[in-house]
């Protein structure tokens, strides 16, 4: 006799599954979505919520990370939107198109909708969703593009916001999507961008909610870029002390094409990061950086997966991490070169700095080459603070704290300076200064 062996479900993954029986019905979208969103969650019940066996979660166990599921957010009362048209105090006064999500909902009176430029099209991701084109250009996230992040976020996400840069336009303000998350809840967002060729465009996100409050965030973004087109994403996340993030970014670029990201975590229990990055047309660029600054007992995840599709592209990516007190870094970075891609040069870097005993930083790069002519290379260091050098400083009158704040700004400082937006940049300093000034 055969046995079966059934694994058993979690309170997070029961609970997931009573979400979407009660709210599929009544999430926005035509029977083709609807049909999306079944074969996405089904997905999801297949696999579980990923664990330590999972090779790609490898370093993060979400199926002890995430120990029940919360309530579906609401649409945001008064009250929340009162409380979220002051934040994202980040980019304030730097002139930005300020786009609100407020507990998963696009809130149009929040947002900065006035006077928008020619070629720049602005919509809700819910009435988007209603849109037949979409579903027919793929541009839906459909449950085989991705693993369970995107899986659940296909099945549950109600709202989001969609924008479309026509050819040839030059988006000259930068477009901030705030995401701001009031209450204990769970928001699953979507947003997509399609650029078209021979665009430019700057595009900012920032995450963020109040310490103590134990919400969960499930954000993907899905950005197209035309050929020829040149798009810098920047990526800020400051939850709450208590929040869990996992957050998807799916890039597809075109030929010629330049994209530049990067990506600051300051905030958040625990943070994923997946990021896809395909360069799918010949000659496309992508320079890919980001720091995580980590204290207590925050946990971080960055996973990147730079897909070289095309013949004579090139990727760059420098990763650095400064972990205090018990928290723990991860990232898991892959060069993909496949098959007729020749002529590709990449090259990944990643770096963690130790400031005491207990802090962890693993790292995982890989390189998976199906073609002959290409330039790829990989490497990881990790330590803690030159004793020397700190001693030096202080030799000179500097206290120990304003020494090391100096060591540690000297160490992740290169990866700021790749943002090429002045305003966005100098902002992105600002925060890491104010990290380093709020360590004990």
């Amino acid at each position: 006799m055969n046995a079966t062996l059934r694994p058993i479900k979690t309170k997070a993954e029961l609970g997931l599954a009573e979400q979407f029986a009660a709210a599929g019905p009544t999430l926005p979208g035509g029977p083709a979505i609807s049909k999306l969103r079944t074969v996405a969650f089904d997905r999801f019940a297949a696999a579980g919520l990923p664990h330590s066996r999972v090779e790609a979660w490898k370093y993060t166990d979400l199926r002890r990370l995430m120990a029940d599921a919360k309530p579906l957010a609401c649409a945001p009362d008064a009250a929340a939107r009162a409380g979220a048209a002051g934040t994202g105090s980040l980019f304030t006064g730097l002139g930005f198109r300020r786009l609100v999500i407020v507990d998963g909902s696009f809130i149009p009176e929040l947002s900065d909708l006035a006077d928008v430029e020619s070629g720049l099209t602005i919509q809700t991701m819910a009435s988007a969703f209603a849109r037949d084109d979409f579903v027919q250009a793929q541009r839906l996230s459909p449950a085989a593009d991705g693993g369970v992040a995107v899986s659940l976020n296909a099945a549950l996400a109600a709202d989001g916001v969609a924008i479309e840069i026509a050819p040839g336009t030059k988006v000259e303000r930068p477009i901030h999507l705030a995401f701001v998350t009031t209450t204990e809840s769970a928001a699953f967002v979507k947003s997509l961008v399609v650029i078209g060729d021979s665009a430019r465009a700057t595009l900012v996100e920032s995450h963020e909610g109040p310490d103590g409050c134990g919400y969960q965030v499930n954000s993907l973004l899905e950005l197209l870029v035309g050929d020829r087109s040149v798009v810098e994403h920047i990526k800020v996340i400051q939850e709450g002390d208590a929040a869990l993030h996992v957050g998807t970014l799916l890039a597809t670029v075109g030929a010629q094409a330049v994209v530049r990201k990067f990506g600051l975590v300051t905030g958040g229990a625990v943070v994923r990061n997946e990021l896809t990055l395909r360069l799918a047309g010949e000659g496309a660029t992508v320079a890919a950086h980001g720091a995580s600054l980590l204290a207590g007992r925050q946990h971080a995840d960055t996973t990147l997966l730079v897909d070289h599709q095309a013949p004579h592209g090139e990727s760059r990516e420098i990763f650095k991490a400064v972990i205090d007190d018990e928290a723990r870094a991860v990232f898991q970075g892959k060069i993909t070169v496949q098959p007729g891609a020749q002529k590709t040069d990449g090259k990944m870097m990643a770096r963690g700095l130790l400031l005491s005993d207990t802090a962890e930083f693993d790292c995982k790069p890989e390189l998976e080459i199906f073609a002959d002519d290409v330039q790829c290379g990989h490497g990881s260091t990790t330590g803690a603070l030159d004793g020397e050098l700190k001693f030096y400083l202080q030799a000179r009158g500097i206290p120990e704290k304003q020494a090391e704040a100096l060591l540690i700004h000297a160490f992740v400082g290169e990866v700021f300076e790749t943002v090429a937006h002045d305003g966005s940049r100098d902002a992105l300093l600002a925060a890491m200064t104010a990290w380093l000034d709020g360590r004990g």
